[in-house]
């Protein structure tokens, strides 16, 4: 499957799931950890860890298979490393507290590029 692929399911599961605010930010050129980050908000921390479960359940059946949670213990963040793409689901004031769109959205200088 390709990497769009999974991009697009990964956007769908989090949209039927009730996940606000998804955002994509294409991380080529600016990071090896990834292709893509995903960020979503929750409502609540029962929503967080349900948006985290049905999201890792729901990428096995398409063949995902080593998708992991971290973040479990959290209730104000989960974290779904699918390898290529990350996805951060947040409670809405811890992800205006890190901003991380803001900060990955930024281009990079490219001699610093590539971390």
């Amino acid at each position: 499957m390709q990497i769009l692929e999974i991009k697009k399911n990964i956007e769908r599961i989090l949209d039927n799931n009730k996940a606000q605010n998804i955002i994509a930010i294409n991380l080529k050129n600016k990071s090896y950890i990834a292709d893509y980050m995903i960020i979503a908000s929750g409502t609540s921390s029962r929503h967080l860890q349900s948006l985290s479960e049905i999201l890792v359940s729901e990428l096995k059946k398409i063949g995902l298979q080593n998708c992991r949670i971290e973040g479990k213990d959290s209730k104000e963040w989960k974290l779904v490393d699918t390898h290529d793409i990350i996805v951060h689901i947040f409670h809405p004031e811890k992800r205006e507290f890190y901003d991380l769109e803001k900060m990955w959205s930024e281009e990079i200088p490219k001699e610093k590029a590539m971390i």
